[in-house]
């Protein structure tokens, strides 16, 4: 919650930065000043235009500063996702018990228990491809490639 009224003001300070900076007159619009160029005429007086907008100016871009510091210390504070979808997934699958053999009946007297047959756990999931143990034919022979290389030409 913090965090995003730190940015809310942020990001006024910033638009107000530039209006502040697009209402400033350049430094070559003095020189006409000194002369009567109609600066008596403005809203500020002759000099005060000058002095609020370059002292505005400075207080926001002092409150930019601030709260660009604090935004970075916001950013680092954060805690970890409460998401399970926001955890990253895991890289490596468990190691899991082999399935158990389900329960089989008590015994009668006089019978014999079945017998159970459990097969091995796999190495691992995937299917294991055939062997190919066969040799190609003796009289066939695989072409040769013109060259000797296995390079197109």
């Amino acid at each position: 919650m913090l965090h995003n009224i730190v940015l809310v003001i942020h990001i006024i300070a910033a638009a107000m930065i530039i209006g502040l900076v697009l209402l400033q007159r350049g430094k070559g619009a003095e020189a006409g000043t000194g002369f009567g160029a109609g600066a008596s005429g403005t809203v500020f007086g002759a000099r005060g235009s000058a002095n609020f907008l370059s002292r505005a100016t400075g207080v926001l871009a002092t409150v930019f500063f601030i709260t660009s510091l604090a935004l970075a210390y916001l950013s680092t504070q954060r805690t970890a996702p409460k998401s399970l979808l926001d955890v990253p997934a895991q890289t490596a699958p468990t190691q899991q018990a082999p399935p158990s053999a389900p329960a089989a009946p008590p015994a009668q007297p006089g019978t014999a228990p079945p017998a159970t047959t459990t097969a091995p756990p796999a190495a691992t999931d995937l299917p294991q491809l055939p062997k190919d143990s066969q040799s190609p034919p003796s009289g066939e022979t695989p072409p040769a490639s013109p060259g000797g290389g296995d390079a197109p030409r």
